[in-house]
């Protein structure tokens, strides 16, 4: 088992879910040798609640403005953790631990020597069936569980648009199943991407790659770009035993539109990482994809409470596309 572990949490404007956060490592059967709190908040909330508990081994830093946004709070907690600690855990602001998480993951890498990096695995999202068989075409199977198949990824179906590889790894075409598409087996799956509110790495890799600062402010896919460029080096895992709950705190998340637009740009850009030359045939399948899902998510606008906020994240994303004829993402 590693001697030394930190755990890093970068935050934005969200004091009472990183409390609640700090309250399950507090729990923890295993703790992080030492706790960096990277804040980019504009208050001093969040520094209120890192002084008022006295969290053990606790380090809290309020970056300053040219270091706000994901990405560069990572590197900036990466470049404070101390030079002793083997592994680097990364946790959202936003997750509940079970009580034996860092037990879990530990106890992974001490299993897997070769292995860089091991996510956790989400337990609040999707309802899982043990199962024996393939009964229906609107569920998603995979090894002996079973879960509810969403309407895109029925439509994908349909439409000869499925992914090409198994959850956890880009397709040719990307678009691809999320770690969510993976059962609560308790087992450890090898995968090339792990989720960004709940990974890990080994220093060693940490020092040799940075996370891109492409990825500005909320940074949508710039885990699963971090994650494939550490893959070229060695081999990922996700940790199934290793639980937790995540809540999608609303607060410090962009607009709508801006969202639709990363939507489509940054997905272009980790799709172009992998793939940097892609066949004729995967670009018309990426584009197609693009724009069933633009079209499945435009229903949202009549059939939805949400209306503004669909119509708002559609518009994003058709702009999103249009701009990739005249000026795509530079890869780094």
């Amino acid at each position: 088992m590693p001697k030394l572990f930190s755990l890093i949490v970068c935050t934005y404007m969200r004091p009472s879910a990183l409390r609640t956060l700090l309250h399950s490592v507090n729990e923890q059967t295993v703790y992080p040798n030492e706790i960096l709190v990277i804040d980019g908040s504009t208050d001093n909330n969040t520094a209120n609640v890192c002084e008022t508990f006295g969290y053990k081994n606790l380090k809290y830093f309020k970056v300053p403005e040219n270091n706000r946004g994901l990405t560069k709070q990572r590197n900036y907690g990466i470049n404070r953790v101390s030079k002793s600690s083997d592994i680097v855990c990364f946790l959202d602001d936003d997750v509940i631990l079970e009580s034996n998480y860092f037990e879990k993951l530990m106890k992974a890498y001490n299993n897997l020597p070769k292995a860089l990096a091991i996510g956790g695995y989400i337990t609040n999202e999707v309802k899982w069936v043990k199962t024996n068989k393939h009964k229906s075409k609107n569920a998603f199977y995979f090894d002996g569980w079973e879960r509810a198949e969403s309407l895109r990824f029925r439509m994908r179906r349909f439409f000869g648009l499925l992914p090409d590889v198994s959850p956890g790894f880009l397709p040719s075409f990307a678009h691809g199943r999320s770690i969510g598409y993976l059962p609560p087996s308790g087992k450890i799956y090898p995968v090339e991407f792990l989720m960004g509110c709940a990974f890990s790495f080994k220093s060693s890799i940490l020092l040799k790659i940075q996370f891109s600062t492409y990825f500005e402010g909320y940074g949508l896919y710039e885990d699963l770009d971090y994650c494939l460029r550490v893959s070229k080096h060695g081999e990922l895992y996700v940790d199934t035993s290793a639980r937790l709950e995540h809540y999608h705190e609303s607060a410090g998340r962009p607009n709508k539109y801006t969202y639709g637009k990363m939507i489509i740009r940054n997905n272009w850009y980790v799709w172009r990482v992998k793939y940097p030359d892609p066949s004729i045939k995967n670009r018309i399948k990426w584009n197609l994809t693009a724009l069933l899902l633009l079209g499945l998510r435009s229903v949202n606008i009549v059939n939805t409470a949400k209306k503004q906020e669909a119509l708002t994240e559609c518009a994003g994303r058709l702009v999103g596309l249009l701009s990739l004829i005249v000026r795509k993402p530079k890869i780094e």
